[in-house]
């Protein structure tokens, strides 16, 4: 992720022994977290009630999901939901950021100076075996869900997006494949831009009230209303909208049957 210029990058070969770590980035306390089970990232800002506290693993599960507990009052969260469910806290929830799922090859070209993670936690653990071993690619799920369904793979990676209780998936691949999809949730236009393998961002692609529409061509970012140029960050770069950025929006991004099993009644893009 990068905040305020601040860019870090945490490894899942890391993340998949330790799952949350609690960091500050541009002055922005985090806790970046990620389960394996579920494959679901998030990254939340941990300030509590205008308070600093931080996140750790309780041990313990909620539909396959990763349950966290905050070191201030000791309630537990669910990570999927950024929610608190048990506990003095029950029904807050977390702010959630924006941040990337990518390569380090692609990170560190965008950005050369990052930070890293070190394998140097103070744990010995083998870091470069993922204990999870094939289970990322196979339709077995170990723990019990609330609800299944079979629209796709249980382990196809998705992006979730809520919004007024409104809630849509889109396939990570449907993405890379068409590497700029302009849609919109709960009546809000939204862009999803794909240019590196395995990440996403997201957009409102509204501008002073006006819908703009992407698309992609000769390795460049358009709106097809005024042709200014956009990068990778939601910035117009050339052409009569220069200098406009775009609102970032965060998601959910992980597997098929977590995001499903949280929301029953979610809607797939492309279905008809």
């Amino acid at each position: 992720m990068e905040i305020n210029g601040d860019a870090r990058a945490y490894p899942l070969l890391i993340m998949v022994w330790h799952e949350i770590v609690n960091d500050n980035v541009g002055g922005v306390p985090v806790a970046v977290t990620y389960c394996p089970l579920c494959f679901t990232n998030q990254v939340f800002e941990r300030v509590i009630n205008g308070q600093e506290v931080e996140f750790g693993t309780s041990g313990k599960l909620y539909n396959s999901n990763l349950v966290m507990y905050d070191r201030l009052t000791n309630s537990y969260w669910s990570q999927a939901m950024g929610t608190a469910i048990t506990g003095e806290l029950t029904g807050y929830e977390l702010n959630i950021i924006p941040f990337d799922v990518i390569t380090w090859q692609d990170w560190k070209n965008l950005f050369p100076d990052t930070v890293v993670l070190t394998t140097d936690t103070g744990h010995v653990r083998a870091y470069g075996v993922d204990p999870y071993g094939d289970y990322y690619t196979d339709s077995r799920i170990i723990f019990p869900v609330d609800n299944d369904d079979d629209r796709m793979h249980p382990k196809e990676i998705i992006l979730g997006f809520d919004d007024g209780e409104i809630y849509k998936a889109y396939k990570q691949q449907d993405v890379e494949s068409s590497i700029t999809i302009n849609d919109q949730i709960n009546n809000k236009p939204i862009l999803l831009v794909s240019l590196f393998q395995g990440d996403t961002r997201a957009f409102e692609r509204t501008i002073d009230g006006k819908v703009l529409e992407f698309f992609f061509d000769d390795n460049k970012i358009f709106d097809t209303e005024t042709n200014s140029e956009w990068n990778y960050d939601g910035i117009a770069i050339s052409g009569p909208l220069e200098g406009t950025e775009l609102i970032r929006l965060p998601f959910n991004p992980g597997f098929w049957f977590e995001w499903v099993a949280f929301h029953p009644e979610t809607e797939v893009f492309g279905e008809s």
